[in-house]
């Protein structure tokens, strides 16, 4: 039946309705078959409805929203626009437009024509929540899209207009914490999560709660509120994941290793379960596990670049430096780009992978090939450029170039005027170098009175330690004690006072502080090894010295400091054939430290290998020479000293009698 030509004043509804019933068919059968013949006579019978009411805003609507459901979005989106032209207060063609930009912003790529994208549909959704301001979904929807767009202020109205309509909406307050978690302020985004009373938390709250407390570091807090989160539902591997994540951030290394086992038996394709598996047999020494689950991540993830990664992690761990730095180098090759072409992810993990690789070429002892490797880390800038000028004056002091790790300091202040870390940095150096009043008052310039003073007092803290003097050194420990509110960091001031009592001869309360660190933290390999060394060094407690030894050697395997304690420990039992073996691989990786020398020069003595012993001491005297004198002690060198010239006349001695002979 050909349609009529309507009246130009008149709407002729009734064909207008004829038309719009077979429009309507034509969809149905769009749905049933899928075939694209019945889109388009779909199309033409709106475009015939309208010339008979082309008035009509449902008709317009009604086409619009076909245009989009067969993939016509530009004359969706023109269509709807029109609508709007005619009629500003038109929800219906303002949804639909508000839907077209939402998938345009999934299909698009970060970049311009994303932002334009994600500014068209703000545009919307802002006008949507005008015309329609008590649907909670639309200001959820819209503080969403301004959390996309950085503009947090008003993402928070918008979730707290979701609030107004409904104060119990788990949603809104789930957006709230997580933007609040954006911001930093991870207390307010707990507290927010906590309005609301415990019978009335779903899984998913305690989840986010978990990983609210998770980014403070409160490992325990997140602890209990995962826990929650998988009572109330089993399925909940997110929750189990992050439960799994924040055990091993609380170094219960055997819980997390069963959650992560049970995560991979509920999804066999998570790699990531796999990778943290692999992580955790590293950790405790089981390399043929951590293989094994390091090639089951592989299998199931493509071009993965934390597979190679974990893997050097492994032959690291083992003492496999050059396997190591192969695979290192390989992934950095693997990943060069020109500089301006670096995503943000990937200057991130060509950070990481530079970090590494110097970190193993000084292990294996070529600190000039880890200098350079960690000033290729300054041209990526920010926290990169930071990192790379702490780890290239950490190594020039490990290779004692006092003078050259001062002037890298100040190279770092020039080229990061806004870094006061790197400001603390130089003034610590200065304070080596002979120049300790210039030193202290520029850390102490860095005061403004408020909870960020922590980090200055710490440095000044360290720096009046390393001068001696000791009560200014514990009254500026106290200053940073009082703005410290994180349990890691309490452990750390616990740890920096009892060294400062050891290194004073006092043992008691020294070992005090140690405990308190390893009562909350019984895997801190720093309090393990202290302890350890202090009664070990003392003769005392000779087992339980060792045990402490041993373990921060487990969680550690390749620390030089850590092997040269177990050696020591070892020499003091009277085992002398380990002592030499731990000392050796100690020598491996602080080859420049007079004390390994020392204590090698002990073991040979004892073993009558006087040649050697007194070549060890030589090489001891000639390191601290080169030292800095906060990192000699007198009475050490006066020992070594002694030891020596009594060595060397013994060694006369038998020297003459073999003549004689």
């Amino acid at each position: 039946m050909p349609a009529s030509t309507p009246s130009s004043s008149t709407p002729d509804r009734a064909q207008a309705y004829y038309h719009y019933a077979l429009a309507h068919t034509y969809e149905e059968m769009v749905s049933v078959y899928g075939h694209s013949e019945y889109a388009s006579k779909a199309i033409d019978e709106y475009k015939l409805a309208l010339q008979n009411d082309p008035g009509s805003e449902e008709l317009n609507a009604g086409l619009a929203e076909l245009y989009f459901k067969t993939g016509h979005i530009r004359d969706a989106v023109q269509e709807s626009q029109d609508i709007i032209k005619r009629d500003p207060n038109n929800l219906d063609a303002r949804k639909l437009l508000g839907r077209i930009y939402l998938r345009s912003l999934g299909d698009t790529t970060a970049g311009t024509q994303s932002s334009d994208v994600l500014k068209l549909a703000i545009e919307q959704f802002s006008q949507i929540t005008r015309l329609e301001p008590a649907n909670i979904d639309d200001h959820l929807l819209l503080g969403r899209l301004y959390i996309i767009n950085k503009d947090l202020a008003k993402a928070e109205q918008e979730f707290k207009a979701a609030r107004q309509i409904d104060p119990t909406s788990e949603e809104a307050l789930i957006n709230l914490a997580y933007l609040y978690n954006e911001e930093g302020d991870n207390k307010r985004a707990v507290e927010t999560l906590q309005s609301l009373p415990d019978d009335q938390r779903s899984s998913k709250l305690y989840a986010v709660l978990g990983y609210t407390y998770e980014q403070q570091k409160d490992y325990k807090s997140a602890i209990t509120a995962y826990r929650k989160a998988v009572d109330l539902e089993k399925e909940n591997l997110d929750a189990q994941r992050g439960l799994a994540q924040s055990l091993l951030g609380d170094n219960q290394i055997d819980a997390a290793l069963e959650q992560y086992k049970q995560v991979a038996d509920a999804d066999p394709q998570d790699a990531q379960a796999y990778l943290r598996m692999s992580e955790i047999y590293r950790r405790e020494g089981n390399f043929a596990q951590a293989t094994e689950s390091l090639k089951k991540a592989d299998s199931l993830v493509q071009d993965s670049l934390e597979v190679p990664y974990n893997e050097a992690l492994i032959d690291e761990a083992q003492g496999k430096f050059d396997d190591a730095i192969s695979i290192m180098q390989n992934l950095l090759q693997k990943t060069e780009k020109p500089l301006a072409n670096y995503s943000s992810s990937d200057r991130n993990n060509r950070s990481v992978f530079l970090e590494r690789l110097g970190t193993l070429y000084r292990e294996a002892g070529k600190n000039q090939l880890a200098i350079e490797t960690f000033r290729k880390m300054l041209d990526l800038g920010d926290d990169s450029a930071e990192r790379g000028y702490s780890q290239v004056i950490d190594s020039q002091r490990e290779d004692k170039q006092w003078n050259q790790a001062t002037q890298t300091a100040k190279d770092a202040v020039n080229a990061l005027p806004k870094d006061r870390s790197m400001r603390l940095v130089l003034a610590g150096q200065l304070a080596d170098n002979g120049q300790a009043e210039q030193g202290i008052e520029m850390a102490k310039a860095e005061l403004k009175g408020g909870s960020e003073d922590r980090d200055v007092y710490l440095a000044l803290s360290q720096i009046y330690a390393r001068l001696r003097r000791w009560s200014e050194a514990e009254d500026a420990l106290n200053k940073a004690d009082a703005l410290t509110t994180k349990s890691d960091d309490k452990q750390y001031d616990y740890f920096l006072r009892g060294s400062y009592y050891e290194r004073q001869k006092k043992y008691e309360p020294a070992e005090e502080m140690f405990r308190k660190v390893l009562a909350s933290d019984p895997r801190n390999a720093m309090a393990l090894n202290y302890l350890g060394y202090m009664l070990a060094d003392r003769g005392v407690r000779l087992d339980e010295a060792l045990n402490y030894i041993k373990k921060a050697v487990q969680e550690e395997p390749q620390n030089g400091a850590y092997l040269d304690s177990l050696g020591w420990a070892y020499f003091k039992t009277g085992n002398y054939e380990l002592a030499e073996e731990n000392l050796r691989k100690a020598m491996d990786h602080i080859g420049t430290d007079p004390t390994v020398h020392d204590h090698m020069g002990e073991v040979y003595a004892k073993t009558g290998r006087l040649k050697l012993a007194a070549a060890q001491w030589e090489r001891a005297l000639e390191e601290w020479n080169r030292s800095l004198p906060a990192d000699v002690e007198s009475n050490d060198v006066a020992r070594v000293q002694k030891q020596l010239e009594s060595t060397k006349i013994k060694l006369a001695k038998q020297e003459g009698t073999a003549t004689k002979e």
